[in-house]
């Protein structure tokens, strides 16, 4: 039934036999049965970012931003399509023995598609990143794989948080994110329009904060005049989980429950997270909406439920069983993605490690064998954790290579209550480092360091960060272990740019999902080539940005930044050495030879930036094709990179979208710039185009 006008017929029908208070019931996330007329309970509050979150056993798949890094649009459509697997295997099982509660829905709260901006955000890892198109292909493709393409939706995916939101946690409910047009419609909207127009998502999230002055889970600007007359959307829009409360006790754009309901209600919030919607009765009695405007949401809902084939007992999804759910290929894909997506940041050689030369091994670290380091948030519970300590241990001991490990230190502070036993722990660091060919240092942080405000154990609370730099007792066990280690490996474990001194080479694993400790080990002794590219840059000091309250791009990402970062976007480095050549434009796709002239083989990630000659477009060179290609050594292979079909526009000044001739392509593996061209060493070929 992907026919929406079957579907909407079929709700119509349903809502025309509710009365007004059961239409209205209807319309908060816990909905309840309506036993007259066959109706189950519903919950709408499911969760599948980088696997089915919070309802048990599932696949973990790596972090959101780690599958940025992977540059891999089929393979993140692949990967979104067994998390929907999984979650329709969980729903049919769970709901066949009347477990119809939180997380067990078809309606998936992901993917979020907001804009890393500033790294301080501590939700930042749960985008892709901090580039608009990127963003937008990512997030089609995970959209297209959850939703599947059979006769009905296999789940209902949901973009969010709409709009212009990344922070700061700890002010959102009552902040005022302001934006003028050129940044709104350049930076901050065009991955919502994207999963809307191509993707077809049938659901968008809220935010929690302002835009300009409105609350965006009751704002005309964004959910009626952008979202439904200028996009067309056609499903249902869902609030942030009690954003619509923050209306009148945080933002004080209402006095009352029932106008904060009204509010989000006319101007199209047809599902409210949280209760305030329990007041929609009253808010009707007292003339602030109508029966009719109600009706139309509750008509919404119900045509998003007739898609899903809740109310017909021959939908081909009912058919997956348990059985689909954290399988042996599942886990495959899990380590694959893992793989994909961790990023050599610095080598000076000492990568990969040769197995023949060494005898022991030091893996030494708060995140060396932890599971929150290879989680994120937004996970499910694997039955397969390998953690980066176990992984390790396990080559190795295929390999007789002994290996130490120790603590080193806690993650964030000693949390015993001696400065006898933290010397201790650096003291057993120091020496295993000593005995050790080369040590393995395990650092970075979790979510319980960076997240979402009031999920995280922190002292900051909010989970944002208030630098770049890992956290004071880490930063001690890494002068250790720089003065004591004979070669040094850092392992960085977080989801955000990170400033991590120390080491002769340097990986940055993200939150790697249930398989990244065996990723891990593959990847530092040579049996995988690493090949994730970074989706963030990766500033040197805080000192260098502006205001993080600040939500103008200038001086923000690699299109606006004129700074010196430590490693930029695009960036990523090989085991191997690649050469490019041939490059031809055919209409909007971009042809390239890419050899690999190194001696293994390798995945190619390669990019193509454009820059407009127009006094609007960005200061530098942006993203508008990306492409991955295996290629064994010695060998070349022909690659075809689509390109945006917005890469001969730019956004003026009042937001509108204009053609503009004359512009120049890169192609390359890395950004056009000067630091990024020396460190790859691959100079981007160049297609000009009056």
């Amino acid at each position: 039934m992907r026919d929406r006008t079957e579907a909407r017929n079929m709700a119509k029908k349903l809502v025309g036999q509710m009365t007004l208070e059961e239409k209205a019931s209807q319309l908060k996330y816990d909905a309840p049965a309506i036993p007259r007329l066959g109706i189950p309970a519903y919950n709408w509050w499911n969760e599948v970012l980088h696997g089915v979150a919070r309802a048990g056993t599932a696949t973990v798949f790596p972090q959101a931003i780690g599958l940025a890094a992977m540059f891999d649009e089929d393979f993140q459509e692949e990967i979104a399509s067994v998390i929907s697997d999984e979650a329709r295997a969980k729903y049919n099982g769970q709901s066949s023995h009347g477990d119809r509660d939180i997380y067990k829905g078809l309606t998936v709260w992901s993917p979020n598609i907001n804009i890393f901006r500033d790294p301080r955000w501590g939700r930042g890892h749960e985008t892709y990143g901090e580039d608009p198109y990127l963003t937008s292909r990512l997030g089609v493709r995970f959209v297209q794989g959850l939703q599947g393409k059979g006769k009905y939706l296999k789940v209902a995916a949901c973009s969010k948080h709409f709009a212009v939101h990344s922070g700061p946690e700890a002010l959102r409910h009552e902040f005022d994110a302001v934006v003028n047009a050129k940044d709104l419609n350049e930076t901050y909207l065009p991955a919502f329009e994207a999963t809307v127009k191509e993707a077809g998502v049938e659901s968008v999230m809220g935010a929690y904060n302002r835009v300009n002055g409105e609350p965006a889970c009751g704002s005309e600007t964004l959910l009626k005049k952008t979202l439904r007359e200028k996009w067309g959307f056609q499903g249902h829009v869902v609030s942030d989980c009690w954003a619509v409360r923050d209306f009148h006790t945080n933002h004080k754009v209402t006095d009352t429950a029932p106008e904060s309901a009204a509010l989000a209600l006319k101007n199209g919030c047809d599902l409210n997270c949280g209760n305030t919607y329990l007041h929609m009765i009253e808010a009707y009695q007292e003339g602030l909406v109508t029966e009719e405007q109600i009706t139309t949401a509750c008509e919404r809902l119900f045509t998003t439920r007739c898609l899903l084939g809740l109310f017909d007992g021959n939908c081909e999804f009912n058919r997956i069983p348990v059985t689909d759910c954290d399988t042996d290929d599942h886990d495959a894909m899990a380590l694959k993605a893992a793989e994909k997506s961790m990023v050599l940041l610095e080598n000076d050689g000492t990568l990969p490690l040769n197995a023949s030369d060494i005898r022991t091994v030091a893996v030494i670290g708060p995140n060396a064998d932890s599971i929150p380091a290879l989680e994120g948030n937004y996970n499910g519970t694997s039955s397969r954790y390998v953690t980066f300590l176990e992984g390790i241990r396990t080559y190795c001991k295929a390999h007789r290579i002994r290996v130490l490990y120790s603590l080193g230190c806690h993650l964030f502070r000693d949390r015993t209550s001696g400065l006898a036993q933290a010397d201790d722990r650096l003291a057993e660091a120091a020496m295993y480092a000593e005995a050790a060919d080369v040590t393995i240092a395990c650092v970075g942080l979790d979510a319980g360091l960076e997240g979402e405000e009031g999920d995280t154990g922190n002292e900051y609370f909010s989970g944002d960060k208030k630098d770049l730099l890992i956290p004071e007792s880490q930063r001690k066990l890494m002068n250790t272990l720089m003065n004591s280690a004979k070669k040094l490996v850092t392992v960085i474990a977080a989801g955000s740019s990170m400033n991590v001194e120390g080491g002769n080479a340097k990986i940055i694993a993200w939150y790697p999902g249930q398989a990244g400790g065996t990723a891990l080990a593959e990847l530092l002794f040579g049996e995988k080539n690493p090949s994730g590219h970074l989706p963030v840059t990766f500033y040197r000091d805080i000192a260098d940005l502006p205001a993080f309250e600040d939500y103008s791009m200038k001086d923000r990402t690699y299109r606006y930044f004129s700074g010196d970062v430590l490693y930029p976007f695009g960036f990523g480095l090989s085991y191997t050495t690649w050469a490019l050549s041939d490059p031809v434009k055919e209409g909007n796709t971009v042809k390239v030879m890419v050899s690999n002239t190194g001696s293994r083989d390798g995945d190619a990630v390669v990019q193509v930036y454009v820059r407009c000659k127009d006094r609007n477009a960005p200061l530098f060179p942006r993203l508008c094709g990306f492409g991955r290609i295996s290629v064994p050594a010695g060998e070349a292979r022909l690659l075809s990179v689509h390109l945006d079909p917005l890469a001969d526009t730019v956004v003026d000044e009042k937001g509108e979208r204009i053609a503009v001739s004359g512009k120049t392509f890169y192609i390359g593996m890395s950004q056009p710039d000067e630091k990024s061209i020396r460190i790859c060493g691959v100079t981007p070929l160049k297609l000009d185009e009056e």
